[in-house]
């Protein structure tokens, strides 16, 4: 497979192994946006780390939707704004459970630092969120 920096950045897409590339640079950002939502709140706020990665997630929940829309996915199966964010948000509080639970056990249990628990939580959750989202919003 041949792929210039053009197909692989600008061009729309609906090659899955591009959009999966693009995919992880979203939810790179995203996840910068999370973490450091998290950190801050956490460490600067004093908010128990289980709340302040609610709040983060929120954050990145919301850029990650915006960069998927504007540049990771071209298909759409919901062609109302709305209900599409609403369904890209009802797979994200799933995946917020299942971040929640992980960074949870991660720390509480195995004892992790919260943010390694994070880092592991948040690996997990990209496949959940990404199959999601590509399967039921995005085909």
């Amino acid at each position: 497979m041949d792929y210039n920096i053009r197909s692989l950045l600008v061009e729309k897409t609906s090659n899955p192994w591009l959009q999966l590339f693009r995919y992880t640079f979203v939810a790179g950002v995203a996840l910068v946006a999370d973490f450091s939502v998290l950190f801050c709140c956490t460490e600067f706020l004093g908010i128990h780390y289980l709340i302040s990665a609610a709040f983060g997630f929120l954050v990145g929940l919301t850029t990650n939707y915006l960069l998927s829309v504007l540049w990771v996915f071209t298909n759409r199966n919901i062609q109302n704004r709305k209900m599409e964010f609403l369904f890209f948000a009802l797979i994200g509080i799933v995946g917020l459970g299942l971040n929640e639970v992980f960074l949870w056990f991660f720390t509480e249990i195995v004892g992790f630092h919260y943010l390694i628990s994070k880092i592991i939580a948040t690996i997990l959750g990209y496949f959940w969120n990404f199959g999601a989202r590509k399967f039921l919003l995005f085909r």
